[in-house]
């Protein structure tokens, strides 16, 4: 373990510790909106990196980058086609949420909707982050933290035992941030680390170029461009891990629930300031998340062409960082790395804590608690899931997966389900409680068939979308057949204030047009 490596990780990630609390230490962590949605106070770019980092972690710096080098950049669906629904989001979704003065995204369930309906749909939330998304983060990024550091041979244990080391440490990390820190705090972090994944996640690409064309990024371009053009096609086949025809079913569905419906994405946005800087933030991401390929693809097709297709594909970004960065940067991207990992992690915490604290506790448990006692039991909460999500973490290693695949198909199991009846609950007005209650079992009961039992051999995405429609058409049957006796009316109940900024229209279509030019230059009618 390098000594210089260390000490460049433990001074970046030190710095984005001080920053975090010199801007947080005077913040009343003891209300319900200073806790849950830092005080509502936060800015376009704090959401805007703070949406960034949450979203990005190693599933997707090792994950995305092993199908660009196994496959081709057609994977990028997951990232470029979040512009649309980030621009969906700043439209419709976001002045909704700030129009309901919610909290958390099933308080609308309940308004629109019963109070069973959105004890349900708290439950499957807490059941994605729990099992399918806490321990994951914690096992990944001790992977990718555990080679780096080389923590085996420098502490003298078995891998296992490395890995439990880096599980906790991190874990103990990410659990101080989101339980005694509070939403603000995670989302300042957020932002400091996202300046540092910009930097650092462009330097590997851009390094890696350099290094492919001897010195040259041009010719390392050209290298590509010649020797595995098939890799630059973002027109994925039938055999593609993201067949180009999903981006107009279930991937545009998933990416909508990922950035409008998701707890630990949306609590971000719902903490805005007002309507114009949650917009505005939105729409920042929007454009960032069009950079995702240039370092969360391209090092993977970089390293397949510096490699060759012998490597296992989720060692080679890992290989390529080792290969290409000077020995001072490892220990600056550790850190970056870190920070993602971190990120990811305290996010679904921190979100995890307010469902709890807000859906279960409060209601089930002491109706009349105060504020204070709500955010001391959710920080209890806090600290139980987190030991939780550290002990199962390392258990993932005895049952190797493809994660990212792998987590996009079990996330299905309720985010376009969950999804379905927030959008019809938004877009009708007579659509009864049961309707979405028969919906979600439908929905989840045959999707569970066909991923479980049934080998219909349609993709995944392709099924997500069939049943949205399919679930969406049975609301509105029953919303004919057995209506609620009045109209719903969305209620204003807005905290802050709710002009729209004026340019959310042509930044919006902007965003929408360069995603269009992206996928038309990375086509067979484009440089490829």
């Amino acid at each position: 373990m390098d000594l210089f490596t260390v000490g460049s990780f433990l001074f970046f990630t030190g710095m984005v510790a001080l920053i975090s609390y010199l801007l947080t230490r005077k913040e009343d962590l003891d209300t319900h909106d200073g806790y849950f949605l830092g005080g509502r106070s936060l800015g376009a770019w704090v959401i805007a990196g703070s949406l960034m980092l949450t979203n990005l972690s190693t599933e997707q710096l090792i994950g995305l980058n092993a199908q660009g080098y196994s496959d081709t950049i057609a994977v990028m669906g997951w990232e470029v086609g979040s512009a649309i629904a980030l621009v969906i989001v700043a439209f419709f979704l976001l002045p909704r949420y700030l129009k309901g003065g919610i909290t958390t995204i099933p308080d609308f369930l309940e308004d629109r909707f019963d109070f069973a309906t959105k004890q349900i749909v708290t439950i499957l939330f807490l059941f994605g982050y729990v099992f399918n998304l806490l321990p994951p983060i914690l096992y990944s990024g001790a992977v990718a933290l555990n080679g780096i550091f080389n923590i085996p041979e420098a502490m003298g244990v078995s891998r296992t035992g490395g890995l439990w080391f880096m599980v906790f440490a991190i874990g103990t990390v990410g659990a101080i941030y989101a339980i005694f820190g509070g939403l603000k705090a995670v989302a300042i972090s957020d932002t400091i680390n996202g300046v540092g994944l910009l930097i650092g996640g462009l330097m590997v690409p851009i390094i890696g170029l350099f290094v492919l064309g001897d010195g040259s990024f041009t010719n390392g371009f050209q290298t590509i461009i010649e020797d595995s053009p098939e890799k630059l096609n973002s027109v994925g086949g039938s055999e593609s891990p993201v067949p180009f025809g999903t981006m107009f079913t279930g991937m545009l569905l998933v990416n909508l629930f990922y950035w409008g419906t998701a707890q630990h994405i949306m609590q971000r946005a719902i903490s805005a300031k007002n309507l114009k800087e949650g917009q505005k933030g939105v729409l920042i991401a929007a454009f960032l998340k069009l950079l995702g390929p240039v370092f969360l693809i391209l090092p993977g097709i970089i390293a397949f062409n510096m490699f060759g297709p012998g490597l296992k594909p989720t060692d080679a970004y890992p290989r390529l960082v080792t290969e290409i960065l000077p020995t001072p940067l490892v220990g600056f991207f550790a850190a970056v790395l870190f920070g993602a990992i971190l990120s990811s992690f305290n996010s679904a915490l921190n979100s995890s804590v307010t469902l709890i604290a807000l859906n279960i506790y409060k209601p089930y448990f002491n109706p009349g608690a105060t504020d204070k006692q709500v955010v001391r039991k959710g920080k209890m909460a806090g600290i139980v899931l987190a030991l939780f999500a550290m002990c199962i973490a390392p258990l993932i290693d005895k049952v190797p997966q493809g994660f990212f695949q792998y987590l996009q198909i079990v996330n299905g199991f309720y985010n376009v389900p969950i999804f379905t009846i927030l959008i019809v609950g938004y877009l009708t007005k007579r659509v009864p409680s049961v309707a979405a209650k028969i919906s979600l079992f439908v929905f989840i009961s045959i999707y569970a068939t066909t991923q479980l039992v049934w080998d219909t051999g349609i993709h995944f995405l392709h099924i997500l979308g069939i049943l949205f429609v399919a679930c969406t058409a049975l609301m509105l049957i029953i919303g004919k057949i057995r209506p609620r006796e009045t109209e719903f009316e969305l209620e204003q109940k807005a905290k802050v204030d709710m002009t729209p900024w004026k340019l959310v229209y042509p930044v919006g279509l902007s965003a929408t047009l360069a995603m269009i030019i992206i996928y038309i230059l990375l086509s067979p009618v484009g440089i490829i």
